[in-house]
């Protein structure tokens, strides 16, 4: 650090942040204008960081690299071991292949989540051993691509990794650096400032070997400001001109200055200058090409170069000695000979993204071959997971004149994927105004109500769809876009005939089209439809859909066959392979980045594990939701979250919880108009009410929504989970006809499909009823029945809550002995399950047979103690977050709880507390 001059302060406020706590990792931004010394610091920090045992990650982008693709993260990147990227999950390793341009010349469809994802492991797995500094130059030249994987992966780091960047200020604030709003209260901003007249002279001597009067030591301080690197190159000057005549003029700002210094360099050395300038990633061997020169030539202008202090030469890279050269030999170039150099780099530069920028930056108007360059380029950063890149070289082509309807939609379909709905939507409503019916309109039209649809536009996206298949033509493929997608929308409306009427047209036409992955989902889509109306589950198609399914293809988690196959095995009774279906799914989710796609498979894995009984893991899986949705930040991740959250609260007995949390995800969801996902915490909040044994206002809630699910179509018994609740709750209001023609189709579709879900609950149902007539003989029996269908339904909570109501029956007939026995075991069941509203129940009815109840359970909460047990086998934070499915933070936040109850500090201690409790 000895030749960082003046800096002492800022060099103190970097070590101090650098040896913060390793559970707060610092972000540091040096800000501040061009040559100011931000770089200078930088590096100082880098190796401040290097001697504190810190794994650096560091990139150093420009101006020319801000337009490619994940060039800073290749950079990032580049020095870590292949060894570890090879470990990464597959969808994360092609992705990394990609930034590093080691894949296929025409890389398979990838998404910049995956890439994300990719580098939040390889953060992850570093700083598992030692901690990591994430180094980032010029920050405002980071690519957008890279900056938006790394706020991705800065969002839900679970390891210590601090970043140190430098950021030339004054700018635009910091909307187009979203890493620094990820956590704004870690970043510390270091204003990087003048330097003193004597730091000052001490830098101009140690750089010129000179000293400089003190006239002219004042006049440079007075011209520069302090600044450092506007101070050496006026001191340059002065020194190549002589002693400084005080009267005689300097340049008065920077931009004067660097145009002096370039123009000063000699006419045959400027061309490889600004080959140089023009390019991303300049070498020898590039400029050489661009010149159409010799090797010899080529080093000899680039040692001429160097010898103007104007590059540096790092091997075969050629780097400008500070960034403000680079841009000032760009500009002093004219247009005509800026687009001369762009055209003769096109010719040479291989990749197909770099060579359709220099193309649009050569153009003054566009071509077909040209705009062919471009489209390609934009095909090409698609394909890598860099929409916002795509975008950017449509809008090139745009500008240029090729401004067709297809590339307005591709690019509004750019700035979605982007994370730019709102500006996609605007575009498309544009585009669709300007447009006659036929394909093209049709087209945009399905883009736009994909758009709608993350508003939570189900009406709209709804019609914008049908308009959209009176238009399609005779276009097959979007035809089946359409349907597929179409289906899918009417099912969440509750248009379930609508969406029937449509299951036949849309396989026909996808077996026609003979695409295997638009088939899968058109077959699976149908399965479902079918199924949800009552007509059975098509196993074999179901198979089929499975087998046809292209899991490469980004496609959102609810049309993916594997999700509908896993909801059809949940709701036909088939619990433990629908875990099993839904924890592949969460862990594709999980390596892929697919978050929000997570978040809804989460909830219906939380729904499986409370029916299983298994309300630790529920507990985790909605705890570890909520934090993604709280990182996700928008509110139906967070609607989700809630209902969630709010349905293990009600079988785990918190009332207040469930509550407040049902309602508040009711409030989000009917912003929107998706009726499927506002039947969820309605559900929650009757049986909550249930659970208390509150019928009036359980009935209030249910009753309408079970009656609303036959009229909607709904045929399938377990198509509506709400109805043995809603039955219960109108018994219990002696609203006795109403129950009966509820339960009369419960039992009746249940026969029919042989569901045993519908005959055990509708059996438990008729149960009640029979016993509120007063026929008890009966209803014993009929409780009896439901038990023996229980033997073939894996739900131990709902075996308990029939066991409930037979030994309530039996103690009706004075039959004490087998009432106690029913409900001993109903109590010790809910107990085990941690359902302590529900256990209560059955200890009050047992008290009022026997006067004794069964003891209380445990002061670990099923998940606490999930995780400590795993966590006391051996296993690290991340072994046990990765068997869970869960993330790190939520691993820590349950030990750190039962720690506290279990008053203990270490994993030892939990080792040996957790055998004793087994024993």
């Amino acid at each position: 650090m000895g030749d960082v001059v003046g800096r002492d302060a800022d060099l103190q406020t970097i070590a101090r942040e650098l040896d913060s706590p390793a559970d707060q990792p610092p972000v540091v931004v040096l800000q501040g204008e061009p040559g100011i010394g931000k770089t200078t610091l930088w590096l100082a920090g880098i190796e401040q960081a290097r001697q504190r045992g810190f794994r650096i990650l560091s990139c150093r982008p420009s101006a020319a690299e801000a337009q490619l693709s994940y060039a800073s993260l290749a950079d990032l990147l580049a020095d870590v071991d292949d060894d570890l990227l090879g470990t990464l999950p597959d969808p994360q390793r092609r992705a990394i292949d990609f930034v590093l341009l080691r894949g296929p010349a025409e890389p398979a469809v990838t998404d910049y989540r995956a890439t994300g994802a990719a580098l939040l492991s390889v953060l992850d797995r570093l700083a598992d051993h030692t901690p990591v500094l994430l180094a980032i130059d010029d920050l405002q030249w980071m690519d957008s691509s890279t900056a938006q994987v790394a706020d991705f992966a800065l969002r839900r780091l679970s390891s210590p990794v601090a970043v140190l960047a430098a950021l030339r200020s004054p700018g635009d604030s910091d909307q187009e650096l979203p890493l620094l709003q990820s956590d704004p209260d870690r970043i510390h901003r270091v204003r990087v400032g003048p330097l003193s007249l004597g730091a000052l002279h001490q830098v101009l001597r140690t750089r010129t070997g000179s000293s400089f009067p003190r006239p002219a030591l004042t006049r440079i301080a007075q011209i520069s400001g302090g600044n450092p690197f506007y101070a050496l190159e006026l001191a340059w000057g002065t020194r190549r001109e002589g002693p400084a005549d005080p009267a005689s003029p300097l340049p008065q700002t920077l931009a004067q200055l660097v145009r002096i210094r370039i123009d000063g360099v000699r006419p045959d050395v400027q061309p490889a200058l600004l080959a140089a300038a023009a390019l991303g990633e300049p070498t020898v061997e590039l400029i050489q090409f661009a010149l159409d020169t010799g090797p010899a030539e080529a080093e000899r202008l680039l040692d001429a170069a160097e010898d103007y202090g104007v590059i540096t030469l790092d091997g075969h890279r050629v780097r400008f000695t500070h960034p403000l050269l680079a841009t000032g030999v760009y500009t002093a170039a004219s247009p005509a000979r800026r687009r001369g150099m762009h055209r003769r780099l096109a010719e040479l530069t291989a990749d197909p993204e770099e060579r359709a920028r220099h193309i649009a930056q050569a153009a003054t108007r566009l071509d077909a071959a040209s705009a062919a360059a471009l489209d390609h380029g934009a095909v090409r950063a698609r394909a890598r997971g860099a929409p916002a890149a795509a975008a950017e070289l449509l809008e090139l082509a745009i500008k240029l004149g090729a401004n067709t309807p297809e590339r307005r939609i591709a690019l509004a379909h750019d700035h979605f994927d982007a994370g730019d709905p709102a500006r996609a939507r605007a575009m498309l409503e544009e585009t669709v105004a300007g447009l006659p019916a036929g394909p093209s309109r049709a087209g945009a039209l399905r883009l736009l109500a994909v758009v709608r649809l993350h508003d939570d536009s189900y009406r709209e996206s709804a019609g914008y769809l049908e308009q959209a298949l009176a238009e399609v033509g005779p276009d097959l493929r979007l035809r089946v876009q359409i349907l597929n997608q179409l289906m899918f929308v009417l099912v969440n409306l509750g248009r379930i005939p609508d969406a029937l009427q449509l299951t036949s047209e849309t396989t026909a036409s996808a077996e026609r089209l003979g695409d295997p992955d638009l088939l899968a989902k058109a077959l699976a889509a149908s399965v479902m439809i079918r199924f949800l109306s009552g007509l059975g589950l098509d196993e074999p198609q179901l198979e089929r859909a499975l087998d046809l399914e292209d899991l490469d293809v980004p496609t959102p988690v609810m049309l993916r066959p594997t999700l509908i196959s896993s909801l059809l095995l949940a709701w036909t009774g088939r619990l433990d392979e629908a875990r099993e279906s839904l924890q592949s799914i969460r862990r594709r989710c999980l390596d892929r980045g697919e978050e929000s796609d997570l978040m809804f498979a989460a909830f219906h894995a939380v729904v499986v594990e409370c029916w299983r009984g298994n309300l630790a893991d529920a507990h985790l899986i909605a705890e570890d939701t909520m934090e993604r949705a709280l990182q996700l930040g928008t509110d139906i991740p967070r609607a989700i979250a809630l209902a969630t959250q709010a349905n293990v609260a009600a079988y785990a007995g918190r009332p207040d919880e469930a509550r407040r949390s049902a309602l508040e995800a009711l409030a989000i969801f009917q912003r929107g108009s998706c009726l499927a996902v506002t039947v969820w915490p309605a559900v929650t909040l009757g049986f909550l009410e249930v659970s208390r044994a509150d019928y009036p206002a359980a009935a209030a809630v249910l009753g309408p929504l079970a009656s609303a699910a036959a009229a909607m179509g709904y045929g399938e018994p377990t198509a509506a989970p709400c109805a043995p609740d809603a039955v219960e709750a109108l018994i219990g209001v002696g609203r006795l006809d109403e129950a009966a023609t509820l339960l009369d189709q419960l039992e009746s579709n249940g026969r029919r499909l042989d569901r045993a879900w519908a005959l055990a609950l509708g059996a438990r149902c008729r149960s009640l009823l029979l016993a509120a007539a007063g026929d008890l003989d009966a209803a014993a029996k009929a409780a009896e029945h439901a038990l023996d269908e229980h033997r073939r339904l894996p739900m131990p909570f709902e075996r308990a809550r029939t066991l409930l109501v037979l030994g309530q029956i039996q103690r009706r007939r004075r039959q004490k002995r087998a009432a106690a026995v029913a409900l001993q075991e109903a109590a010790r069941a809910f107990d085990e399950i941690g359902t302590p509203l529900w256990a209560a129940r059955a200890r009050a009815e047992l008290e009022r047979v026997s006067g004794s109840s069964p003891a209380g359970s445990s002061r670990l909460t099923p998940s606490e103690r999930r995780v400590a047990e795993l966590g006391a086998s051996g296993l690290t934070n991340r072994e046990v977050a990765g068997a869970l499915f869960i993330s790190p933070k939520t691993v820590e936040a349950n030990l750190a709880r039962v720690y506290h109850k279990l008053g203990i500090h270490s994993r030892a201690e939990l080792g040996q507390r957790m055998a004793e409790r087994d024993t």
